[in-house]
Protein backbone atom coordinates (compact mmCIF):
# COMPACT_ATOMS: atom_id res chain seq x y z
CA UNK A 1 0.00 0.00 0.00
CA UNK A 2 1.47 3.12 -1.19
CA UNK A 3 1.71 5.92 1.76
CA UNK A 4 -0.20 8.93 1.44
CA UNK A 5 1.49 12.47 0.63
CA UNK A 6 0.50 14.68 3.38
CA UNK A 7 -0.27 18.81 4.10
CA UNK A 8 -0.30 20.58 6.52
CA UNK A 9 -3.29 22.99 6.61
CA UNK A 10 -4.40 26.03 8.10
CA UNK A 11 -6.21 27.75 6.23
CA UNK A 12 -3.64 29.93 5.06
CA UNK A 13 -3.37 31.55 1.18
CA UNK A 14 -0.19 29.03 1.93
CA UNK A 15 -1.38 26.76 2.91
CA UNK A 16 -4.33 26.64 0.27
CA UNK A 17 -1.24 27.00 -2.33
CA UNK A 18 0.22 23.65 -1.01
CA UNK A 19 -2.56 21.92 -1.09
CA UNK A 20 -3.40 22.89 -5.03
CA UNK A 21 0.41 21.39 -5.57
CA UNK A 22 -0.08 18.49 -3.71
CA UNK A 23 -3.29 17.10 -5.30
CA UNK A 24 -1.13 17.47 -8.69
CA UNK A 25 1.72 15.71 -7.32
CA UNK A 26 -0.30 12.98 -5.80
CA UNK A 27 -2.54 12.66 -9.15
CA UNK A 28 1.40 12.23 -11.19
CA UNK A 29 1.91 9.36 -8.10
CA UNK A 30 -0.71 8.30 -7.85
CA UNK A 31 -1.28 8.09 -3.56
CA UNK A 32 -3.83 9.20 -1.57
CA UNK A 33 -3.61 12.84 -0.60
CA UNK A 34 -3.76 13.25 3.71
CA UNK A 35 -4.95 16.99 4.82
CA UNK A 36 -3.95 17.49 8.47
CA UNK A 37 -5.09 20.28 10.61
CA UNK A 38 -3.06 20.79 14.11
CA UNK A 39 -4.70 22.52 16.64
CA UNK A 40 -4.43 22.40 20.40
CA UNK A 41 -8.01 23.88 21.28
CA UNK A 42 -9.19 20.58 22.95
CA UNK A 43 -6.62 20.58 25.32
CA UNK A 44 -7.71 24.10 26.75
CA UNK A 45 -10.88 23.74 26.12
CA UNK A 46 -11.52 20.49 27.65
CA UNK A 47 -9.70 21.23 30.74
CA UNK A 48 -12.31 23.92 31.44
CA UNK A 49 -15.78 22.83 32.10
CA UNK A 50 -18.50 24.15 29.66
CA UNK A 51 -22.45 25.07 30.23
CA UNK A 52 -22.87 26.36 26.70
CA UNK A 53 -24.38 24.27 23.91
CA UNK A 54 -22.43 25.93 21.32
CA UNK A 55 -19.34 24.09 19.94
CA UNK A 56 -16.01 26.07 20.58
CA UNK A 57 -15.31 28.93 17.78
CA UNK A 58 -11.82 26.95 17.46
CA UNK A 59 -14.02 23.56 16.88
CA UNK A 60 -15.77 25.64 14.16
CA UNK A 61 -12.71 26.77 12.63
CA UNK A 62 -10.89 23.67 12.75
CA UNK A 63 -13.73 22.20 10.65
CA UNK A 64 -14.58 24.68 8.49
CA UNK A 65 -10.54 24.95 7.43
CA UNK A 66 -10.26 20.93 7.05
CA UNK A 67 -13.41 21.42 5.14
CA UNK A 68 -12.55 24.20 2.66
CA UNK A 69 -9.17 22.39 1.85
CA UNK A 70 -10.90 18.97 1.48
CA UNK A 71 -13.05 20.42 -1.13
CA UNK A 72 -10.61 22.70 -3.03
CA UNK A 73 -8.75 19.32 -3.64
CA UNK A 74 -11.54 17.16 -4.60
CA UNK A 75 -12.70 19.93 -7.35
CA UNK A 76 -9.27 19.90 -8.45
CA UNK A 77 -8.49 16.66 -8.98
CA UNK A 78 -11.81 14.16 -8.03
CA UNK A 79 -9.62 11.12 -8.92
CA UNK A 80 -7.12 11.28 -6.22
CA UNK A 81 -8.46 9.79 -3.01
CA UNK A 82 -8.61 12.75 -0.19
CA UNK A 83 -8.79 12.01 3.47
CA UNK A 84 -8.68 14.28 6.47
CA UNK A 85 -8.45 14.87 10.17
CA UNK A 86 -8.02 17.76 12.75
CA UNK A 87 -5.68 16.09 15.32
CA UNK A 88 -5.16 17.79 19.00
CA UNK A 89 -1.31 18.45 18.80
CA UNK A 90 1.23 21.12 18.37
CA UNK A 91 1.36 21.84 13.94
CA UNK A 92 5.52 20.59 14.30
CA UNK A 93 4.85 17.54 16.37
CA UNK A 94 1.64 16.14 14.66
CA UNK A 95 3.27 16.65 10.81
CA UNK A 96 6.68 15.17 12.32
CA UNK A 97 4.34 11.84 13.43
CA UNK A 98 2.58 12.18 10.26
CA UNK A 99 6.01 12.02 8.71
CA UNK A 100 6.48 8.66 9.90
CA UNK A 101 4.16 7.14 7.95
CA UNK A 102 4.05 9.13 4.50
CA UNK A 103 5.71 9.61 1.57
CA UNK A 104 6.62 13.29 2.02
CA UNK A 105 5.19 16.19 3.91
CA UNK A 106 4.19 19.20 2.07
CA UNK A 107 3.57 22.66 3.58
CA UNK A 108 3.25 26.17 2.45
CA UNK A 109 5.91 28.64 2.97
CA UNK A 110 4.09 30.78 5.77
CA UNK A 111 1.34 29.93 8.42
CA UNK A 112 -1.87 30.93 9.23
CA UNK A 113 -0.60 34.58 11.82
CA UNK A 114 2.27 34.77 10.90
CA UNK A 115 4.32 38.28 9.94
CA UNK A 116 3.12 38.76 6.08
CA UNK A 117 7.08 39.75 5.83
CA UNK A 118 8.62 36.57 7.22
CA UNK A 119 10.22 34.46 4.43
CA UNK A 120 9.45 31.14 5.60
CA UNK A 121 7.04 29.66 8.50
CA UNK A 122 8.60 28.70 11.44
CA UNK A 123 6.42 25.31 11.08
CA UNK A 124 7.61 24.80 7.24
CA UNK A 125 11.33 25.24 8.37
CA UNK A 126 11.38 23.42 11.74
CA UNK A 127 9.82 20.21 9.63
CA UNK A 128 11.94 20.33 6.75
CA UNK A 129 14.51 20.21 9.37
CA UNK A 130 13.44 17.39 11.60
CA UNK A 131 11.46 15.09 9.71
CA UNK A 132 12.98 11.37 8.45
CA UNK A 133 10.89 11.85 5.05
CA UNK A 134 11.29 14.13 2.22
CA UNK A 135 9.55 17.54 2.99
CA UNK A 136 8.36 19.68 0.39
CA UNK A 137 7.59 23.48 0.89
CA UNK A 138 5.29 25.05 -1.43
CA UNK A 139 7.08 28.68 -2.65
CA UNK A 140 7.97 30.31 -5.43
CA UNK A 141 6.16 32.58 -8.25
CA UNK A 142 3.13 31.77 -10.68
CA UNK A 143 5.41 29.85 -13.14
CA UNK A 144 7.34 27.68 -10.60
CA UNK A 145 4.08 27.11 -8.86
CA UNK A 146 1.96 25.68 -12.08
CA UNK A 147 4.97 23.18 -13.33
CA UNK A 148 5.06 24.89 -16.51
CA UNK A 149 9.15 24.86 -16.99
CA UNK A 150 9.36 21.02 -17.16
CA UNK A 151 12.50 21.06 -15.05
CA UNK A 152 13.55 19.95 -12.17
CA UNK A 153 16.98 20.74 -10.52
CA UNK A 154 19.25 18.86 -7.99
CA UNK A 155 21.88 19.96 -5.80
CA UNK A 156 24.07 17.12 -5.92
CA UNK A 157 25.95 16.77 -2.48
CA UNK A 158 28.48 14.44 -1.16
CA UNK A 159 27.70 10.74 -2.94
CA UNK A 160 27.76 9.19 0.81
CA UNK A 161 24.80 11.43 1.78
CA UNK A 162 23.16 11.92 -1.32
CA UNK A 163 21.82 8.83 -2.35
CA UNK A 164 18.15 9.13 -1.38
CA UNK A 165 17.80 12.81 -2.87
CA UNK A 166 19.07 11.22 -6.19
CA UNK A 167 15.74 8.20 -6.02
CA UNK A 168 13.34 11.11 -5.26
CA UNK A 169 14.97 13.24 -8.25
CA UNK A 170 14.45 10.51 -10.46
CA UNK A 171 11.23 9.41 -9.08
CA UNK A 172 10.13 12.91 -9.60
CA UNK A 173 11.50 13.29 -13.35
CA UNK A 174 10.38 10.15 -14.73
CA UNK A 175 6.76 10.81 -13.50
CA UNK A 176 6.66 14.81 -14.72
CA UNK A 177 8.10 13.74 -18.25
CA UNK A 178 10.43 16.51 -17.89
CA UNK A 179 14.29 17.06 -17.71
CA UNK A 180 16.63 16.37 -14.45
CA UNK A 181 19.31 19.50 -14.53
CA UNK A 182 21.65 17.65 -12.02
CA UNK A 183 23.84 20.69 -10.12
CA UNK A 184 27.60 20.65 -8.79
CA UNK A 185 28.45 23.82 -7.43
CA UNK A 186 32.12 24.30 -7.00
CA UNK A 187 34.52 26.97 -6.31
CA UNK A 188 38.37 27.98 -7.11
CA UNK A 189 39.83 29.72 -4.04
CA UNK A 190 42.97 32.10 -5.56
CA UNK A 191 45.52 30.71 -3.77
CA UNK A 192 44.87 26.94 -3.77
CA UNK A 193 47.15 26.11 -6.24
CA UNK A 194 50.05 27.51 -4.19
CA UNK A 195 49.01 25.14 -1.31
CA UNK A 196 48.18 22.31 -3.78
CA UNK A 197 51.09 22.40 -6.67
CA UNK A 198 49.40 19.23 -8.10
CA UNK A 199 46.75 22.03 -8.93
CA UNK A 200 48.90 25.28 -9.92
CA UNK A 201 48.60 23.95 -13.67
CA UNK A 202 44.80 24.97 -14.44
CA UNK A 203 43.09 24.88 -10.48
CA UNK A 204 39.99 25.78 -12.25
CA UNK A 205 40.30 23.09 -14.48
CA UNK A 206 41.22 20.05 -12.27
CA UNK A 207 37.84 21.42 -9.78
CA UNK A 208 35.73 21.20 -12.76
CA UNK A 209 36.75 17.40 -13.44
CA UNK A 210 36.98 16.80 -9.74
CA UNK A 211 33.08 18.12 -9.98
CA UNK A 212 31.68 16.05 -13.19
CA UNK A 213 33.27 13.19 -11.93
CA UNK A 214 31.41 13.66 -8.30
CA UNK A 215 28.30 13.78 -10.57
CA UNK A 216 29.11 10.74 -12.37
CA UNK A 217 29.37 8.85 -9.42
CA UNK A 218 26.13 10.02 -7.78
CA UNK A 219 24.19 9.32 -10.74
CA UNK A 220 25.68 5.78 -11.60
CA UNK A 221 22.23 3.74 -10.21
CA UNK A 222 19.98 5.57 -10.99
CA UNK A 223 20.65 6.48 -14.72
CA UNK A 224 20.69 2.54 -14.94
CA UNK A 225 17.56 2.54 -13.44
CA UNK A 226 15.79 5.37 -15.26
CA UNK A 227 17.01 5.04 -18.47
CA UNK A 228 13.96 7.64 -19.74
CA UNK A 229 14.82 10.28 -17.64
CA UNK A 230 16.64 13.11 -19.76
CA UNK A 231 20.03 14.03 -17.24
CA UNK A 232 21.36 17.19 -18.06
CA UNK A 233 24.64 17.79 -15.94
CA UNK A 234 26.08 20.57 -14.95
CA UNK A 235 29.07 21.49 -12.93
CA UNK A 236 29.29 25.78 -12.25
CA UNK A 237 31.50 27.53 -10.69
CA UNK A 238 30.32 29.95 -7.57
CA UNK A 239 28.24 29.41 -4.24
CA UNK A 240 26.36 26.09 -4.02
CA UNK A 241 23.51 28.49 -2.40
CA UNK A 242 23.78 31.06 -5.06
CA UNK A 243 23.98 28.85 -8.21
CA UNK A 244 20.42 26.84 -7.24
CA UNK A 245 18.74 29.98 -6.46
CA UNK A 246 19.92 31.06 -9.61
CA UNK A 247 18.20 27.81 -11.47
CA UNK A 248 15.55 27.84 -9.22
CA UNK A 249 13.55 30.69 -11.10
CA UNK A 250 13.68 27.99 -14.19
CA UNK A 251 12.28 24.86 -12.63
CA UNK A 252 9.71 23.18 -11.00
CA UNK A 253 11.06 21.81 -8.43
CA UNK A 254 14.73 22.06 -6.51
CA UNK A 255 16.18 19.20 -4.35
CA UNK A 256 18.51 18.63 -2.45
CA UNK A 257 19.76 16.45 0.24
CA UNK A 258 20.31 16.76 4.30
CA UNK A 259 22.16 14.28 6.74
CA UNK A 260 20.72 13.59 9.94
CA UNK A 261 23.78 12.45 12.16
CA UNK A 262 23.77 9.89 15.51
CA UNK A 263 22.89 11.93 18.26
CA UNK A 264 22.33 15.20 16.95
CA UNK A 265 19.27 16.97 16.94
CA UNK A 266 17.43 17.78 13.48
CA UNK A 267 19.27 17.64 10.11
CA UNK A 268 22.36 19.78 8.82
CA UNK A 269 20.73 21.57 6.05
CA UNK A 270 23.78 24.43 6.34
CA UNK A 271 23.36 27.49 4.23
CA UNK A 272 21.97 26.23 0.82
CA UNK A 273 18.82 24.60 2.36
CA UNK A 274 18.40 27.76 4.28
CA UNK A 275 19.01 29.84 1.39
CA UNK A 276 16.68 27.65 -0.94
CA UNK A 277 13.81 27.81 1.55
CA UNK A 278 13.56 31.38 2.06
CA UNK A 279 13.87 32.84 -1.20
CA UNK A 280 13.72 30.04 -4.40
CA UNK A 281 11.26 30.64 -7.00
CA UNK A 282 10.10 27.20 -6.68
CA UNK A 283 9.05 24.47 -4.13
CA UNK A 284 12.01 22.70 -2.34
CA UNK A 285 12.72 19.51 -1.65
CA UNK A 286 14.42 18.62 1.57
CA UNK A 287 15.15 14.62 1.18
CA UNK A 288 17.09 13.23 4.28
CA UNK A 289 19.96 10.85 4.28
CA UNK A 290 20.65 8.77 7.64
CA UNK A 291 23.89 8.54 8.25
Amino acid sequence: MELPLVVGVDGSDASLAAVDWAVDEAARHGLPLRLVYASLWERYEGAVPSTSLERPSEQVMAENTVGVATERARRRNPEVKVSAEVVPEDAVEALLREGNNASAVVTGSRGRGELQGLLLGSVGLTVASRAYCPVIVVRGDKAGLAGTHERIVLGAGDPATGAEAVRFAFREAEARGGALDVVRAWRCPALESADHPQLAGDPAHQHEQQASALIDTLLHDATADHPSVRVRRNTVEGPARTVLLNRSAAADLVIIGARRRAGHFGFQLGRVGHTLLHHADCPVAIVPQRV
